[in-house]
């Protein structure tokens, strides 16, 4: 008899141990996808092992076996180094292991009941030739089709429609399905001829002579051509027979690097991210599995490829947060790279101007290989001026935009230069106050303001979606009397059109990139000179090189310091760095002008003269002092729940198991804001040794499962935010 061990897809994930199905008569493997009953239902499992049993042993479990209803999958979906990993994610995040293997697969391939059905196509082949006589133009067909062997049947009925189907009548050709394919473009390769600099010829000659699989960190100041470094580490490893995965942090920065790697390695890529859909990302997978590319150019979830070989791994923008995953698994896309690494004894390029304070600690005590690269390709900084808002205000300039960066814009326009503005919050006005009684219009879900947007007339909860008509009258006095509190992106576009009417603007931000393809299409329209400024949120601040853009200007720079979260001042010289290095990239001297209302804090400053080093030294002490990363582990507990009785009788528990633990700090619990009509509690361990807390979260999570709470427990080890 056989047996199979099965993971299934259930809604209580801390199911997390596998359930036992006689399988005599199919040929299962680890890995296949099966149909299984599961109580009154059938669901979807996951096979991690199957075995040979005598009759005997079925006998002694003191229950009855049920039959597994359909084997799903003809080969396995995953093999051994995927299983591997999803347990080492599965004990590092402290997730269920069937977390794990789904969010490898594209979602056609997921252990999923409500996988989706992947796209047939009609295709049709030669079988025989005719046994009567055809027509001229019937024979002229049979002999294509018999040249061609097999083809999609769309393309032979535009060859020969109808001598075509008199065909498949006879028997000559055959119909047939097949699973829908991607079509690889037909981009030619371009012969380039790159002289590259000193510092380029450096960081990929300390690859190359580096024999064993290593970290490495590549800090490169913006401009210093870290692509092009990409682009020859890849070619060097595919001519090695090796893959190669090039992962940024934001699609919004996915078709730049396409781009550049399709010119340079031709039309087998594939491009892997969230504006696929489903079927999409399905086609590009199977190009993987299938040996037919050897690059593959994405997001986060890119990582988890069906790679068999593979040799060089590349996280551009290695600081960015969206390599956190922020659902369960809550995995960094930094560490499953190193673990994939370590299987493939591949090499890790970790690359960015402003790396994360633990990378570059870490490169520090010699964990990853640090690789500098200082220097401009052009060799030339752009000239950065700080203004002071305060001043600007009450000199009665506008507090949107000062007359400094007013008379910038209006030079760069007068040369036909193109300008870059970066406003990071989206909206006409974040705020709807009403003036005769100071009522705030709140999200009804959420403990926050709605945003006001003109162009729909809507007021919209940035968190959970909801929207509304503004009102006509405040519900609390009953005045129509709104005050617009804040500037989004939409006012910074309402104004800047106003001071300069016959300028060309693209925005770009979460409203004017919903449809399909906006990202590429906006950023080829800026490329190709048909637009004057480009403004936008953080997603135009990193990665992007537009040779014509001599001037960036940054509204509300240090507005990410008011944030409560620890890493505030690193995300603002983040973000700020990264939107300096967007000016003056080609053979014209670049400009920022930074408008700020705390012009002197250290993060501002130190982004003012490209001083990463210093903001690393200052922002380390604060760090040292508060006890927080890199220097501590923290791992995160949320209790949440609709009702918030239920929450705090769950925080309640979690205290009396935490307070017990001595060798760490414990940090709550603290309330959070209402989201999504969820009350939220937080607390936090903090201590040296991340093993043993992780061994301390375990101990919170199985206890919570096993009082059997109404509240819901969610764990982030490592959380990169804290608010």
């Amino acid at each position: 008899m056989k047996l199979a061990y099965v993971f299934v897809e259930h809604p209580i994930l801390h199911l997390d141990h596998t359930f036992t199905y006689c399988c005599d008569g199919f040929m299962l493997q680890r890995g296949m996808r099966v149909l299984v009953p599961f109580g009154n239902k059938q669901i979807i499992g996951f096979v991690v092992r199957v075995e040979e049993v005598d009759a005997s042993y079925v006998e002694t479990l003191g229950y009855t076996l049920r039959d597994v209803i359909q084997q799903i999958d003809q080969e396995p979906l995953l093999n051994e180094e995927l299983f591997s990993l999803g347990e080492w994610m599965a004990q590092e995040y402290l997730s269920a292991r069937i977390a794990c293997y789904q969010c490898m697969l594209p979602s056609k391939l997921k252990p999923s009941s409500n996988h989706g059905h992947i796209k047939m196509e009609a295709w049709v082949r030669y079988v025989k030739d005719a046994s009567v006589k055809l027509t001229t133009k019937q024979q002229a067909a049979l002999t294509f089709m018999k040249e061609q062997q097999e083809m999609l049947r769309a393309s032979f009925y535009a060859q020969c429609k109808s001598p075509g189907k008199k065909l498949i009548e006879l028997g000559c050709v055959e119909v047939f399905e097949k699973e829908a394919q991607a079509v690889l473009s037909n981009t030619n390769i371009e012969e380039v001829s790159v002289v590259l600099n000193k510092d380029q010829q450096y960081v990929i000659q300390s690859v190359q002579d580096t024999m064993e699989a290593s970290i490495f960190l590549l800090h490169g100041v913006t401009g210093s051509g870290k692509t092009e470094v990409f682009l020859q580490l890849a070619q060097n490893t595919i001519e090695k027979g090796l893959q190669v995965v090039i992962l940024v942090p934001e699609i919004s920065l996915t078709p730049q690097m396409v781009k550049r790697v399709t010119k340079r390695f031709g039309s087998h890529v594939a491009i892997y991210h969230s504006g696929l859909n489903a079927q999409e990302k399905y086609e590009q997978y199977q190009l993987v599995k299938q040996h037919k590319v050897q690059i593959v150019v994405g997001t986060r979830s890119a990582i988890f490829m069906p790679f068999d070989h593979l040799g060089l791994i590349i996280l551009d923008e290695e600081h960015d947060s969206s390599y956190k995953q922020d659902a369960s698994p809550r995995y960094h896309c930094r560490d499953i790279a190193i673990q994939r690494a370590k299987f493939h004894q591949a090499h890790v390029i970790l690359a960015s101007a402003t790396p994360s304070l633990e990378s570059y600690a870490r490169a520090h005590k010699g964990v990853y290989k640090l690789l500098e690269m200082p220097n401009r390709v052009n060799d030339c900084f752009p000239d950065v001026h700080v203004v002071q808002m305060k001043q600007a205000v009450l000199n009665k300039e506008s507090y949107i935009v000062s007359n400094r960066l007013l008379d910038a814009i209006y030079d760069r326009l007068q040369k036909k230069e193109q300008v870059i503005l970066l406003l990071n919050r989206r909206g006409y006005t974040p705020i709807l106050r009403c003036i005769s009684c100071g009522h705030i219009q709140m999200c009804p879900h959420c403990e926050l303001a709605l945003s006001y947007h003109k162009e729909e007339q809507v007021l919209k909860c940035h968190t959970c979606g909801y929207q509304q008509k503004v009102p006509n009258h405040c519900p609390t006095c009953h005045e129509a009397s709104w005050r617009y509190l804040g500037i989004g992106t939409q006012k910074l576009e309402e104004f800047i059109q106003i001071k300069f009417p016959q300028a060309r603007i693209l925005r770009m931000d979460a409203d004017t990139t919903m449809k399909k393809n906006a990202h590429e299409e906006i950023f080829s329209s800026f490329g190709r000179k048909e637009a004057d400024i480009l403004l936008g949120t953080q997603m135009i601040a990193k990665g992007l090189d537009f040779e014509n853009v001599t001037l960036v200007g940054i509204v509300n720079a240090d507005a990410m310091l008011q944030r409560s979260d620890y890493r505030s001042a690193e995300l603002t010289f983040d973000l700020l760095a990264q939107a300096c290095g967007r000016s003056g990239r080609g053979s014209k001297q670049g400009e920022v002008i930074m408008q700020a209302y705390d012009p002197n804090h250290y993060a501002i400053q130190c982004a003012a003269k490209h001083d990463y080093l210093n903001f690393f030294q200052q922002e380390m002490k604060y760090r040292h002092l508060g006890g927080y990363p890199p220097y501590r582990y923290l791992i995160s507990f949320v209790i949440s729940h609709k009702e918030e009785q239920y929450v705090q009788q769950a925080i309640q528990y979690m205290m009396r198991i935490v307070d017990k633990k001595t060798d760490c700090k414990v940090l709550g619990p603290a309330t959070l804001l209402k989201l999504k009509d969820l009350y939220r509690m937080r607390v936090i361990l903090k201590g040296k040794n991340q093993q043993l807390l992780q061994l301390y979260a375990k101990d919170v999570y199985l206890q919570h499962i096993s009082l059997k709470l109404k509240a819901k427990l969610d764990i982030d080890v490592n959380p990169l935010m804290l608010e």
